[in-house]
Protein backbone atom coordinates (compact mmCIF):
# COMPACT_ATOMS: atom_id res chain seq x y z
CA UNK A 1 0.00 0.00 0.00
CA UNK A 2 2.80 2.37 0.82
CA UNK A 3 4.39 1.54 -2.15
CA UNK A 4 1.52 3.04 -4.61
CA UNK A 5 1.46 6.85 -2.73
CA UNK A 6 4.53 8.12 -4.94
CA UNK A 7 3.01 6.69 -8.03
CA UNK A 8 -0.77 8.33 -7.22
CA UNK A 9 1.00 11.64 -6.12
CA UNK A 10 2.87 11.58 -9.45
CA UNK A 11 0.46 11.01 -11.77
CA UNK A 12 -2.42 13.31 -10.28
CA UNK A 13 -0.27 15.93 -10.44
CA UNK A 14 0.54 16.28 -6.42
CA UNK A 15 4.44 15.87 -6.76
CA UNK A 16 6.26 17.00 -10.25
CA UNK A 17 8.19 14.60 -11.58
CA UNK A 18 11.86 14.37 -13.27
CA UNK A 19 13.32 12.06 -15.77
CA UNK A 20 14.78 9.18 -14.49
CA UNK A 21 13.91 9.34 -11.08
CA UNK A 22 11.38 11.05 -8.74
CA UNK A 23 11.19 11.04 -4.93
CA UNK A 24 8.15 11.40 -2.65
CA UNK A 25 8.34 12.36 0.83
CA UNK A 26 4.72 10.37 2.42
CA UNK A 27 3.78 11.69 5.62
CA UNK A 28 2.42 8.50 7.67
CA UNK A 29 -0.57 9.85 9.85
CA UNK A 30 -1.12 6.84 11.76
CA UNK A 31 2.63 6.28 13.53
CA UNK A 32 3.47 10.42 12.68
CA UNK A 33 6.83 9.22 10.41
CA UNK A 34 7.76 10.84 6.94
CA UNK A 35 8.81 7.95 3.70
CA UNK A 36 10.90 8.94 1.33
CA UNK A 37 9.48 7.13 -1.61
CA UNK A 38 12.11 7.26 -4.73
CA UNK A 39 9.32 6.28 -8.01
CA UNK A 40 10.91 5.02 -11.36
CA UNK A 41 9.91 7.84 -13.76
CA UNK A 42 11.82 7.68 -17.50
CA UNK A 43 10.89 10.58 -19.11
CA UNK A 44 9.25 12.23 -16.58
CA UNK A 45 6.26 9.43 -16.33
CA UNK A 46 5.52 6.78 -14.05
CA UNK A 47 6.24 3.37 -15.22
CA UNK A 48 5.11 0.10 -13.41
CA UNK A 49 7.01 -2.01 -15.81
CA UNK A 50 10.08 -3.65 -14.67
CA UNK A 51 12.19 -7.17 -13.10
CA UNK A 52 12.08 -6.60 -9.43
CA UNK A 53 10.23 -9.46 -7.87
CA UNK A 54 9.13 -9.29 -4.05
CA UNK A 55 8.64 -12.77 -2.44
CA UNK A 56 5.07 -12.96 -1.89
CA UNK A 57 4.27 -10.78 -4.57
CA UNK A 58 2.62 -11.86 -7.85
CA UNK A 59 4.72 -10.88 -11.29
CA UNK A 60 7.52 -8.33 -11.30
CA UNK A 61 7.53 -4.51 -11.34
CA UNK A 62 9.61 -1.01 -11.48
CA UNK A 63 11.61 -1.01 -8.14
CA UNK A 64 10.06 1.60 -6.03
CA UNK A 65 12.63 2.48 -2.46
CA UNK A 66 11.37 3.03 0.17
CA UNK A 67 13.89 5.13 2.73
CA UNK A 68 11.82 5.59 6.37
CA UNK A 69 13.41 8.92 8.00
CA UNK A 70 12.21 9.10 11.35
CA UNK A 71 9.84 5.92 11.87
CA UNK A 72 11.68 5.15 15.38
CA UNK A 73 9.59 6.11 18.24
CA UNK A 74 7.33 7.34 15.84
CA UNK A 75 4.19 6.15 18.00
CA UNK A 76 5.39 5.77 21.63
CA UNK A 77 8.25 8.70 21.73
CA UNK A 78 10.85 5.61 21.75
CA UNK A 79 12.68 2.97 20.04
CA UNK A 80 12.25 0.95 23.38
CA UNK A 81 9.23 2.37 24.49
CA UNK A 82 9.65 0.50 27.94
CA UNK A 83 13.20 2.06 28.63
CA UNK A 84 14.86 -1.96 28.12
CA UNK A 85 15.82 -3.87 25.30
CA UNK A 86 14.52 -6.93 26.79
CA UNK A 87 11.14 -7.32 28.99
CA UNK A 88 10.22 -9.89 31.10
CA UNK A 89 6.46 -10.74 31.28
CA UNK A 90 5.17 -13.73 32.06
CA UNK A 91 8.18 -15.49 32.60
CA UNK A 92 9.03 -14.88 28.68
CA UNK A 93 11.74 -12.39 27.52
CA UNK A 94 10.53 -10.48 24.29
CA UNK A 95 11.53 -7.27 23.11
CA UNK A 96 8.47 -4.06 22.67
CA UNK A 97 10.31 -2.00 19.93
CA UNK A 98 8.48 0.91 17.82
CA UNK A 99 10.24 1.00 14.57
CA UNK A 100 7.62 1.68 11.82
CA UNK A 101 5.24 -0.15 13.89
CA UNK A 102 4.81 -1.33 17.55
CA UNK A 103 5.98 -4.76 17.72
CA UNK A 104 6.62 -7.57 20.48
CA UNK A 105 9.12 -9.62 19.32
CA UNK A 106 9.00 -13.07 20.80
CA UNK A 107 12.11 -15.90 20.57
CA UNK A 108 10.00 -19.17 19.01
CA UNK A 109 11.27 -20.93 21.18
CA UNK A 110 10.58 -19.93 24.42
CA UNK A 111 6.77 -20.68 23.45
CA UNK A 112 7.06 -24.02 22.23
CA UNK A 113 7.37 -23.81 18.51
CA UNK A 114 10.48 -24.01 15.83
CA UNK A 115 9.53 -21.04 14.23
CA UNK A 116 9.73 -22.26 10.35
CA UNK A 117 6.16 -23.85 10.68
CA UNK A 118 3.56 -22.47 7.96
CA UNK A 119 0.89 -19.97 8.89
CA UNK A 120 -1.70 -22.73 9.09
CA UNK A 121 0.38 -24.78 11.59
CA UNK A 122 1.10 -21.81 14.22
CA UNK A 123 -2.98 -20.45 13.61
CA UNK A 124 -3.35 -24.22 14.51
CA UNK A 125 -1.66 -24.70 17.59
CA UNK A 126 -3.85 -25.24 20.39
CA UNK A 127 -2.17 -22.95 22.96
CA UNK A 128 -0.42 -20.34 20.93
CA UNK A 129 -2.18 -17.74 20.21
CA UNK A 130 -4.04 -17.35 23.61
CA UNK A 131 -0.44 -17.22 24.97
CA UNK A 132 0.79 -14.46 22.54
CA UNK A 133 -2.28 -12.43 22.99
CA UNK A 134 -2.30 -12.65 27.10
CA UNK A 135 1.53 -10.83 26.48
CA UNK A 136 0.40 -8.96 23.65
CA UNK A 137 -2.13 -7.11 26.24
CA UNK A 138 0.81 -6.73 29.31
CA UNK A 139 3.59 -5.90 26.61
CA UNK A 140 0.80 -2.88 25.64
CA UNK A 141 0.22 -1.70 28.72
CA UNK A 142 4.15 -1.58 29.01
CA UNK A 143 4.70 0.52 26.16
CA UNK A 144 2.57 2.97 27.31
CA UNK A 145 -0.48 1.95 24.90
CA UNK A 146 -2.60 1.07 27.83
CA UNK A 147 -5.37 -1.31 26.87
CA UNK A 148 -4.74 -2.64 23.20
CA UNK A 149 -7.47 -5.67 23.26
CA UNK A 150 -9.40 -3.60 20.72
CA UNK A 151 -6.32 -2.32 18.89
CA UNK A 152 -3.93 -4.05 16.34
CA UNK A 153 -0.84 -2.71 17.81
CA UNK A 154 1.82 -4.39 19.06
CA UNK A 155 2.26 -6.63 16.82
CA UNK A 156 3.29 -10.31 17.55
CA UNK A 157 6.08 -11.67 16.31
CA UNK A 158 7.72 -14.77 16.59
CA UNK A 159 11.66 -15.10 15.77
CA UNK A 160 14.59 -17.92 14.93
CA UNK A 161 17.50 -18.18 13.26
CA UNK A 162 18.07 -17.06 9.80
CA UNK A 163 19.58 -19.15 6.53
CA UNK A 164 22.88 -16.92 7.35
CA UNK A 165 24.49 -14.48 9.59
CA UNK A 166 22.81 -11.90 8.56
CA UNK A 167 19.11 -13.10 8.13
CA UNK A 168 16.55 -13.57 11.10
CA UNK A 169 13.56 -16.11 10.30
CA UNK A 170 10.01 -13.92 11.48
CA UNK A 171 6.47 -14.63 12.02
CA UNK A 172 3.95 -11.67 11.61
CA UNK A 173 0.98 -12.15 13.37
CA UNK A 174 -1.64 -9.07 12.59
CA UNK A 175 -2.49 -9.66 15.80
CA UNK A 176 -4.35 -12.61 15.86
CA UNK A 177 -3.39 -14.79 12.61
CA UNK A 178 -0.24 -15.65 11.15
CA UNK A 179 0.80 -13.53 8.05
CA UNK A 180 0.96 -15.63 5.33
CA UNK A 181 3.81 -12.98 4.64
CA UNK A 182 4.95 -10.26 6.23
CA UNK A 183 4.22 -7.04 6.32
CA UNK A 184 6.82 -4.25 4.87
CA UNK A 185 6.65 -1.73 8.08
CA UNK A 186 6.91 -4.96 10.55
CA UNK A 187 10.03 -6.23 8.44
CA UNK A 188 11.75 -2.81 9.04
CA UNK A 189 10.96 -3.04 12.89
CA UNK A 190 12.32 -6.72 13.08
CA UNK A 191 15.40 -5.23 11.16
CA UNK A 192 16.20 -3.22 13.44
CA UNK A 193 15.78 -5.31 16.40
CA UNK A 194 17.94 -7.59 14.81
CA UNK A 195 20.38 -4.92 14.04
CA UNK A 196 20.93 -3.53 17.45
CA UNK A 197 22.43 -5.57 20.57
CA UNK A 198 20.67 -6.61 23.51
CA UNK A 199 17.20 -7.85 21.62
CA UNK A 200 16.00 -11.37 21.49
CA UNK A 201 16.05 -10.99 18.11
CA UNK A 202 20.08 -9.83 17.88
CA UNK A 203 22.15 -13.12 18.53
CA UNK A 204 25.18 -11.23 16.57
CA UNK A 205 24.50 -7.59 16.60
CA UNK A 206 25.78 -5.39 13.67
CA UNK A 207 28.56 -2.83 13.96
CA UNK A 208 28.44 1.02 13.32
CA UNK A 209 27.52 1.38 9.17
CA UNK A 210 25.15 0.49 6.38
CA UNK A 211 24.33 -3.74 6.76
CA UNK A 212 21.59 -5.50 4.70
CA UNK A 213 19.41 -7.48 6.85
CA UNK A 214 17.11 -10.19 4.96
CA UNK A 215 13.60 -10.93 7.47
CA UNK A 216 12.80 -14.46 6.10
CA UNK A 217 9.19 -14.99 5.92
CA UNK A 218 6.31 -17.83 4.67
CA UNK A 219 6.76 -16.87 1.17
CA UNK A 220 10.74 -15.48 0.68
CA UNK A 221 12.46 -12.49 2.38
CA UNK A 222 12.39 -9.36 2.47
CA UNK A 223 15.96 -7.15 2.02
CA UNK A 224 16.18 -4.38 4.46
CA UNK A 225 19.11 -2.07 4.23
CA UNK A 226 19.91 -0.39 8.12
CA UNK A 227 22.47 2.15 8.82
CA UNK A 228 23.63 2.11 12.43
CA UNK A 229 25.62 4.86 14.18
CA UNK A 230 27.13 5.45 17.33
CA UNK A 231 25.70 8.32 19.71
CA UNK A 232 26.62 9.54 23.09
CA UNK A 233 28.11 6.08 23.51
CA UNK A 234 25.05 3.82 22.44
CA UNK A 235 24.80 1.89 19.05
CA UNK A 236 21.06 3.73 17.42
CA UNK A 237 19.17 3.33 14.11
CA UNK A 238 19.52 6.27 11.82
CA UNK A 239 18.28 4.88 8.76
CA UNK A 240 16.35 1.82 6.98
CA UNK A 241 15.30 1.28 3.76
CA UNK A 242 14.16 -1.49 1.38
CA UNK A 243 12.94 -2.43 -2.26
CA UNK A 244 9.12 -3.13 -3.35
CA UNK A 245 6.74 -2.71 -6.32
CA UNK A 246 3.11 -1.24 -6.90
CA UNK A 247 0.56 -2.07 -9.89
CA UNK A 248 -2.08 0.07 -11.45
CA UNK A 249 -4.96 -2.14 -10.68
CA UNK A 250 -7.70 0.38 -11.98
CA UNK A 251 -8.08 3.96 -13.52
CA UNK A 252 -10.71 5.96 -14.60
CA UNK A 253 -13.96 8.34 -14.60
CA UNK A 254 -16.62 7.80 -12.38
CA UNK A 255 -20.07 8.65 -14.16
CA UNK A 256 -22.81 9.44 -11.86
CA UNK A 257 -26.69 9.36 -12.77
CA UNK A 258 -28.07 12.87 -13.86
CA UNK A 259 -30.68 12.89 -10.67
CA UNK A 260 -27.26 12.60 -8.48
CA UNK A 261 -26.59 16.90 -9.52
CA UNK A 262 -28.50 20.11 -10.43
CA UNK A 263 -29.07 19.92 -14.02
CA UNK A 264 -27.06 22.90 -15.35
CA UNK A 265 -27.84 24.84 -18.49
CA UNK A 266 -28.37 22.72 -21.45
CA UNK A 267 -25.16 22.11 -23.74
CA UNK A 268 -24.60 24.49 -26.53
CA UNK A 269 -24.57 21.93 -29.05
CA UNK A 270 -24.12 18.54 -29.77
CA UNK A 271 -21.61 16.41 -28.93
CA UNK A 272 -20.13 13.50 -31.39
CA UNK A 273 -20.94 10.82 -29.54
CA UNK A 274 -20.21 7.89 -31.29
CA UNK A 275 -16.96 9.11 -32.56
CA UNK A 276 -15.51 9.87 -28.67
CA UNK A 277 -17.15 6.39 -28.01
CA UNK A 278 -15.16 4.98 -29.98
CA UNK A 279 -11.97 6.77 -29.52
CA UNK A 280 -12.63 5.71 -25.79
CA UNK A 281 -13.86 2.46 -26.23
CA UNK A 282 -11.20 0.46 -24.32
CA UNK A 283 -9.33 -2.51 -25.97
CA UNK A 284 -9.39 -5.70 -24.02
CA UNK A 285 -6.27 -7.49 -24.29
CA UNK A 286 -7.00 -11.05 -22.55
CA UNK A 287 -4.57 -12.99 -20.72
CA UNK A 288 -5.11 -17.00 -20.60
CA UNK A 289 -3.12 -17.80 -18.17
CA UNK A 290 -3.23 -16.79 -14.00
CA UNK A 291 -1.46 -12.97 -13.27
CA UNK A 292 2.04 -13.48 -12.43
CA UNK A 293 3.02 -15.69 -15.22
CA UNK A 294 4.99 -14.63 -19.06
CA UNK A 295 1.77 -14.13 -20.72
CA UNK A 296 0.49 -12.18 -17.93
CA UNK A 297 3.87 -9.89 -17.37
CA UNK A 298 4.18 -9.93 -21.22
CA UNK A 299 0.39 -8.54 -22.03
CA UNK A 300 1.30 -5.74 -19.46
CA UNK A 301 4.22 -4.07 -20.69
CA UNK A 302 2.95 -4.56 -24.63
CA UNK A 303 -0.53 -2.66 -23.00
CA UNK A 304 1.66 -0.16 -21.79
CA UNK A 305 2.79 0.62 -25.58
CA UNK A 306 0.11 0.02 -27.36
CA UNK A 307 -2.54 2.04 -26.10
CA UNK A 308 -0.56 5.51 -27.17
CA UNK A 309 0.00 4.05 -30.48
CA UNK A 310 -3.38 3.55 -31.48
CA UNK A 311 -5.42 6.44 -29.55
CA UNK A 312 -7.37 3.79 -27.20
CA UNK A 313 -6.54 2.60 -23.57
CA UNK A 314 -5.90 -1.00 -23.65
CA UNK A 315 -6.81 -2.86 -20.52
CA UNK A 316 -5.52 -6.20 -19.45
CA UNK A 317 -8.26 -8.65 -18.54
CA UNK A 318 -7.28 -12.05 -17.34
CA UNK A 319 -9.37 -15.25 -17.98
CA UNK A 320 -7.70 -17.99 -17.01
CA UNK A 321 -8.96 -21.63 -16.40
CA UNK A 322 -8.83 -24.94 -18.53
CA UNK A 323 -5.33 -24.22 -19.42
CA UNK A 324 -6.34 -21.01 -21.55
CA UNK A 325 -9.36 -22.47 -22.81
CA UNK A 326 -11.57 -20.26 -21.25
CA UNK A 327 -9.76 -17.13 -23.01
CA UNK A 328 -9.34 -18.86 -26.30
CA UNK A 329 -13.14 -19.84 -26.29
CA UNK A 330 -13.81 -16.15 -25.36
CA UNK A 331 -11.74 -14.63 -28.00
CA UNK A 332 -13.25 -17.00 -30.89
CA UNK A 333 -16.70 -16.04 -30.30
CA UNK A 334 -16.19 -12.17 -29.84
CA UNK A 335 -17.14 -9.92 -32.07
CA UNK A 336 -14.57 -9.19 -35.03
CA UNK A 337 -14.31 -5.17 -34.24
CA UNK A 338 -10.89 -5.05 -32.73
CA UNK A 339 -12.19 -4.18 -29.32
CA UNK A 340 -10.80 -8.04 -27.96
CA UNK A 341 -7.10 -9.49 -28.58
CA UNK A 342 -6.22 -12.54 -27.02
CA UNK A 343 -2.40 -12.74 -25.77
CA UNK A 344 -1.85 -16.35 -27.37
CA UNK A 345 1.28 -18.64 -26.56
CA UNK A 346 2.24 -22.16 -28.05
CA UNK A 347 -0.15 -23.80 -24.89
CA UNK A 348 -3.19 -22.15 -26.62
CA UNK A 349 -2.47 -22.57 -30.72
CA UNK A 350 -0.72 -25.85 -30.47
CA UNK A 351 -0.45 -27.55 -27.17
CA UNK A 352 -3.96 -27.88 -25.93
CA UNK A 353 -5.96 -28.18 -29.21
CA UNK A 354 -3.52 -30.82 -29.57
CA UNK A 355 -4.16 -32.72 -26.74
CA UNK A 356 -7.86 -32.57 -26.32
CA UNK A 357 -10.79 -30.40 -27.98
CA UNK A 358 -10.61 -26.86 -26.91
CA UNK A 359 -13.74 -25.38 -27.69
CA UNK A 360 -12.21 -22.99 -30.28
CA UNK A 361 -10.28 -23.64 -33.54
CA UNK A 362 -7.03 -22.46 -33.29
CA UNK A 363 -6.53 -21.77 -37.08
CA UNK A 364 -9.60 -21.12 -38.47
CA UNK A 365 -11.07 -19.20 -34.84
CA UNK A 366 -8.80 -16.52 -35.24
CA UNK A 367 -7.17 -13.68 -37.21
CA UNK A 368 -3.25 -13.72 -36.01
CA UNK A 369 -1.63 -10.21 -35.28
CA UNK A 370 2.08 -10.66 -34.77
CA UNK A 371 4.49 -12.44 -33.36
CA UNK A 372 5.92 -11.05 -30.44
CA UNK A 373 9.01 -13.50 -29.48
CA UNK A 374 10.41 -17.14 -28.47
CA UNK A 375 11.59 -18.16 -24.92
CA UNK A 376 13.45 -21.35 -24.53
CA UNK A 377 12.23 -23.91 -22.32
CA UNK A 378 15.07 -24.26 -19.46
CA UNK A 379 14.96 -27.37 -16.69
CA UNK A 380 15.48 -26.31 -13.28
CA UNK A 381 16.13 -28.21 -10.00
CA UNK A 382 15.02 -26.60 -6.31
CA UNK A 383 18.14 -26.95 -4.03
CA UNK A 384 16.65 -30.40 -2.42
CA UNK A 385 17.86 -31.51 -5.73
CA UNK A 386 22.07 -32.20 -5.27
CA UNK A 387 22.57 -32.76 -9.25
CA UNK A 388 24.24 -30.11 -10.83
CA UNK A 389 23.87 -31.42 -14.71
CA UNK A 390 20.81 -33.03 -16.66
CA UNK A 391 23.31 -36.05 -16.79
CA UNK A 392 23.97 -36.32 -12.80
CA UNK A 393 19.69 -35.69 -12.63
CA UNK A 394 19.01 -38.80 -14.84
CA UNK A 395 21.88 -41.54 -13.52
CA UNK A 396 20.02 -40.37 -10.50
CA UNK A 397 16.31 -40.84 -10.95
CA UNK A 398 17.52 -44.55 -12.89
CA UNK A 399 18.81 -45.41 -9.86
CA UNK A 400 16.22 -43.80 -7.69
CA UNK A 401 12.33 -43.67 -9.99
CA UNK A 402 9.94 -41.36 -8.84
CA UNK A 403 12.56 -39.95 -6.59
CA UNK A 404 11.88 -36.02 -7.90
CA UNK A 405 8.22 -34.63 -9.04
CA UNK A 406 7.85 -32.16 -11.46
CA UNK A 407 5.93 -29.08 -11.79
CA UNK A 408 3.41 -28.89 -14.40
CA UNK A 409 1.33 -25.47 -15.19
CA UNK A 410 -1.28 -27.37 -17.03
CA UNK A 411 -2.71 -29.93 -19.01
CA UNK A 412 -1.12 -29.57 -22.72
CA UNK A 413 1.48 -26.93 -21.48
CA UNK A 414 5.22 -26.33 -22.42
CA UNK A 415 6.09 -27.61 -18.97
CA UNK A 416 3.52 -30.75 -19.17
CA UNK A 417 5.34 -31.21 -22.63
CA UNK A 418 8.46 -30.72 -21.92
CA UNK A 419 8.64 -32.81 -19.16
CA UNK A 420 7.00 -35.80 -21.18
CA UNK A 421 9.35 -35.62 -23.99
CA UNK A 422 12.27 -36.04 -21.43
CA UNK A 423 10.97 -38.71 -19.88
CA UNK A 424 10.33 -40.61 -23.37
CA UNK A 425 13.79 -39.46 -23.93
CA UNK A 426 15.63 -40.71 -20.88
CA UNK A 427 13.08 -43.53 -19.96
CA UNK A 428 13.11 -42.10 -16.09
CA UNK A 429 9.81 -41.76 -13.90
CA UNK A 430 8.78 -38.14 -13.27
CA UNK A 431 5.55 -37.87 -11.46
CA UNK A 432 3.68 -34.28 -12.53
CA UNK A 433 2.01 -32.04 -10.06
CA UNK A 434 -0.08 -29.85 -11.68
CA UNK A 435 -0.72 -26.45 -10.34
CA UNK A 436 -2.66 -23.28 -11.86
CA UNK A 437 -0.33 -21.61 -13.89
CA UNK A 438 3.50 -21.54 -14.31
CA UNK A 439 3.73 -19.02 -11.45
CA UNK A 440 2.43 -20.94 -9.35
CA UNK A 441 4.31 -24.08 -10.30
CA UNK A 442 7.64 -22.52 -10.04
CA UNK A 443 6.52 -21.46 -6.80
CA UNK A 444 6.18 -24.91 -5.53
CA UNK A 445 9.75 -25.55 -6.67
CA UNK A 446 10.85 -22.63 -4.58
CA UNK A 447 9.33 -23.94 -2.06
CA UNK A 448 10.28 -27.04 -2.21
CA UNK A 449 7.16 -28.67 -2.71
CA UNK A 450 8.31 -29.97 -6.15
CA UNK A 451 11.85 -30.57 -6.89
CA UNK A 452 12.16 -30.03 -10.96
CA UNK A 453 10.48 -27.90 -13.33
CA UNK A 454 10.81 -26.80 -17.36
CA UNK A 455 9.92 -23.52 -17.28
CA UNK A 456 10.06 -20.82 -19.96
CA UNK A 457 13.58 -18.80 -19.45
CA UNK A 458 10.98 -15.61 -18.74
CA UNK A 459 9.99 -17.37 -15.70
CA UNK A 460 12.51 -18.65 -14.43
CA UNK A 461 15.13 -15.96 -14.97
CA UNK A 462 14.63 -14.20 -11.83
CA UNK A 463 14.70 -17.03 -9.48
CA UNK A 464 18.04 -18.46 -11.80
CA UNK A 465 19.59 -15.37 -11.42
CA UNK A 466 18.84 -15.00 -7.70
CA UNK A 467 20.26 -17.97 -6.93
CA UNK A 468 16.72 -19.83 -5.74
CA UNK A 469 16.62 -22.24 -8.66
CA UNK A 470 19.18 -24.00 -10.30
CA UNK A 471 19.43 -24.43 -14.63
CA UNK A 472 20.25 -27.87 -15.27
CA UNK A 473 19.92 -27.51 -18.94
CA UNK A 474 18.57 -25.45 -21.93
CA UNK A 475 15.53 -27.62 -23.79
CA UNK A 476 16.32 -26.20 -27.18
CA UNK A 477 18.78 -26.08 -29.76
CA UNK A 478 21.34 -23.46 -28.67
CA UNK A 479 22.71 -21.58 -25.53
CA UNK A 480 21.04 -18.42 -24.90
CA UNK A 481 22.45 -15.26 -23.97
CA UNK A 482 20.12 -14.78 -20.74
CA UNK A 483 21.88 -17.96 -19.66
CA UNK A 484 25.42 -18.02 -20.88
CA UNK A 485 26.70 -20.99 -18.65
CA UNK A 486 23.79 -23.42 -18.86
CA UNK A 487 24.31 -26.25 -21.51
CA UNK A 488 21.50 -27.76 -23.68
CA UNK A 489 20.47 -31.07 -22.96
CA UNK A 490 21.65 -32.15 -26.39
CA UNK A 491 25.38 -31.08 -24.94
CA UNK A 492 24.29 -33.42 -22.06
CA UNK A 493 23.86 -36.19 -24.63
CA UNK A 494 19.95 -36.14 -24.20
CA UNK A 495 18.45 -35.81 -28.00
CA UNK A 496 14.75 -35.44 -29.33
CA UNK A 497 13.96 -32.83 -26.15
CA UNK A 498 13.10 -29.63 -28.37
CA UNK A 499 10.71 -27.61 -26.97
CA UNK A 500 10.27 -23.81 -27.37
CA UNK A 501 7.91 -21.40 -26.07
CA UNK A 502 6.30 -18.36 -28.34
CA UNK A 503 3.76 -15.64 -27.44
CA UNK A 504 1.99 -13.81 -30.26
CA UNK A 505 -1.14 -11.75 -30.68
CA UNK A 506 -4.36 -12.45 -32.53
CA UNK A 507 -7.58 -11.08 -33.18
CA UNK A 508 -11.12 -12.97 -33.75
CA UNK A 509 -11.47 -14.47 -37.27
CA UNK A 510 -12.87 -11.85 -39.78
CA UNK A 511 -11.65 -8.71 -38.07
CA UNK A 512 -11.08 -6.19 -40.64
CA UNK A 513 -7.85 -6.80 -42.33
CA UNK A 514 -7.08 -3.08 -41.75
CA UNK A 515 -7.44 -3.28 -37.97
CA UNK A 516 -5.08 -6.04 -37.81
CA UNK A 517 -2.49 -4.43 -40.12
CA UNK A 518 -2.95 -0.82 -37.62
CA UNK A 519 -2.42 -3.51 -34.43
CA UNK A 520 0.51 -5.03 -35.76
CA UNK A 521 2.33 -1.63 -37.13
CA UNK A 522 1.87 -0.63 -33.66
CA UNK A 523 2.96 -4.18 -32.16
CA UNK A 524 6.29 -4.30 -34.26
CA UNK A 525 6.78 -0.50 -33.29
CA UNK A 526 6.87 -1.42 -29.75
CA UNK A 527 9.29 -4.72 -30.17
CA UNK A 528 12.02 -2.11 -32.40
CA UNK A 529 11.81 -0.19 -29.40
CA UNK A 530 15.04 -0.32 -27.35
CA UNK A 531 13.12 0.48 -23.72
CA UNK A 532 10.54 -1.57 -24.42
CA UNK A 533 12.18 -4.73 -26.19
CA UNK A 534 14.84 -4.51 -24.06
CA UNK A 535 12.28 -5.07 -20.95
CA UNK A 536 11.20 -8.33 -22.45
CA UNK A 537 14.48 -9.54 -23.71
CA UNK A 538 16.43 -9.32 -20.45
CA UNK A 539 13.71 -12.06 -18.92
CA UNK A 540 15.05 -14.49 -22.02
CA UNK A 541 12.60 -13.53 -24.81
CA UNK A 542 14.21 -13.63 -27.90
CA UNK A 543 11.67 -10.62 -29.44
CA UNK A 544 10.65 -11.21 -33.05
CA UNK A 545 8.31 -8.57 -35.21
CA UNK A 546 6.62 -9.83 -37.82
CA UNK A 547 3.67 -10.00 -40.02
CA UNK A 548 0.17 -11.38 -39.55
CA UNK A 549 0.97 -14.07 -42.02
CA UNK A 550 4.15 -15.28 -40.71
CA UNK A 551 2.47 -16.05 -37.50
CA UNK A 552 -0.49 -17.56 -39.13
CA UNK A 553 2.39 -20.19 -40.66
CA UNK A 554 3.39 -21.26 -37.36
CA UNK A 555 0.91 -21.87 -35.70
CA UNK A 556 0.32 -24.19 -38.62
CA UNK A 557 3.68 -25.66 -38.30
CA UNK A 558 3.54 -26.11 -34.34
CA UNK A 559 -0.15 -27.80 -34.25
CA UNK A 560 1.21 -30.33 -36.51
CA UNK A 561 4.27 -30.69 -34.62
CA UNK A 562 2.33 -31.32 -31.00
CA UNK A 563 -0.54 -33.43 -33.03
CA UNK A 564 2.37 -35.84 -33.70
CA UNK A 565 4.21 -35.88 -30.58
CA UNK A 566 0.53 -36.38 -28.57
CA UNK A 567 -0.02 -39.48 -31.06
CA UNK A 568 3.66 -40.80 -30.42
CA UNK A 569 3.46 -40.49 -26.86
CA UNK A 570 -0.20 -41.58 -26.41
CA UNK A 571 -1.07 -38.53 -23.91
CA UNK A 572 -4.25 -38.40 -25.48
CA UNK A 573 -5.45 -42.06 -24.70
CA UNK A 574 -3.81 -41.50 -21.10
CA UNK A 575 -6.07 -38.96 -20.08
Amino acid sequence: MLAGVGPFAIEQGLVPADDGTTTVRVFNVNTGSRIDAVVQTPGGRVTYVGDTRIDGVAGTGAPIRLDFLDAWGAVTGAVFPTGRRIDVIDGVELTCIDAAMPLMIVRAADLGVDGHETPEELDAHPTLRPRLESLRLAAGRAMGLGDVSGSVVPKPVLVSDGDTAGSVTSRYFTPHRCHTSHAVTGAVGVATAFALPGTVAGARPLGPGVSEVAVLHPLGRIEVEVELVERDGETVIERASLVRTARKILQGDLHLPDHVFSRGAPSAGPIAGSARSERSRPIRLIVPTPAAGANDVIARAIALELGPLLGRPVVVDTRAGADGGIAGEHVARATPDGDTLLLGYVATHAMRPALQSAGYDPVADFAPVGLIGYSPTVLVAGHAVRARTAAELVAHLQANPAACTYASAGEGTAPHFAAELFKLATGVDIPGVTFGGSSAAISAVVAGRTQLMFSSSFTAHPWVASGRLRALALVGPDRVAALPDTPTLHEAGIDGVDVTQWYGLFAPAKTPARVVDDVNSALNEILTRTDSAGLIASRGIDVRPGTPDELGRLVDRELTKWRQFVDEAGLAARR
